[in-house]
């Protein structure tokens, strides 16, 4: 271990042998890093972590998360709560925030997925912002496929993309959308169920519920 190293509580602490720790780190109470982890200069470990063989790049926090086989980049936020399974990367200056999973994904620079979110077998641009709720339906129940989505784009909440599928740079995608085919550059697209009102129906209908 290098020279500034903090750790809050070393009661709670467990390192395992060959794993690398840089400068100027902070490690706060409950993690655990397993065997092939590095962790670069400037990193914060906020409390309860696992990491195993995954490299966590200058500057980077991670919070109440688990990392395995990954790689998170430099100045990277992750958590409180995210998964991020194996053969993952994670660019430079990416929000990955609570309640998200990453699978076999990687994530460009400047990108934010903040919560309640499923990336799996992607490939995510920079600059992109991915709304709550959002799912990479990678599996068809017999072969898993990969969705891409180019810089800058915009995918709104409760989308699931349905791959394999690919999107453009600078396209927005609307809340709501399921989408099941490609769409280019600078696209709008929205996909969402006409919605069927019933005027002054609502009191008749829960009187027979009851």
């Amino acid at each position: 271990m290098k020279e500034k190293l903090t750790i809050i509580d070393e009661q709670s602490v467990y390192i395992e042998d060959g794993v690398e720790i840089g400068e100027n780190v902070t490690i706060y109470p409950n993690n655990y890093l397993a065997k092939g982890t590095v962790i670069g200069d400037d990193v914060t470990l906020l409390p309860n972590n696992f990491l195993k063989n995954a490299k966590v790049m200058r500057g980077a926090s991670v919070a109440y998360s688990v990392v395995e086989d990954s790689e998170i980049g430099e100045d990277a936020i992750v958590g409180p709560f995210a998964r991020i399974r194996p053969m993952s990367k994670i660019g430079k200056g990416v929000k990955i925030g609570n309640f998200v999973e990453v699978k076999k994904s990687e994530i460009g620079e400047g990108t934010k997925v903040s919560h309640l979110t499923y990336v799996g077998d992607a490939e995510i641009g920079k600059n992109v912002n991915v709304g709550c709720g959002v799912v990479f339906v990678n599996y068809n129940g017999r072969v898993k496929n990969k969705s891409t989505v180019g810089d800058g784009s915009f995918i709104g909440s409760s989308v699931n993309l349905i791959a394999p599928v690919n999107v453009g740079k600078r396209a927005f995608v609307c809340a709501g959308t399921t989408l099941v085919n490609d769409v280019s550059d600078h696209d709008f697209v929205i996909g969402r169920s006409q919605v069927s009102v019933k005027e002054n129906r609502a009191d008749e209908y829960l009187k027979e519920e009851q």
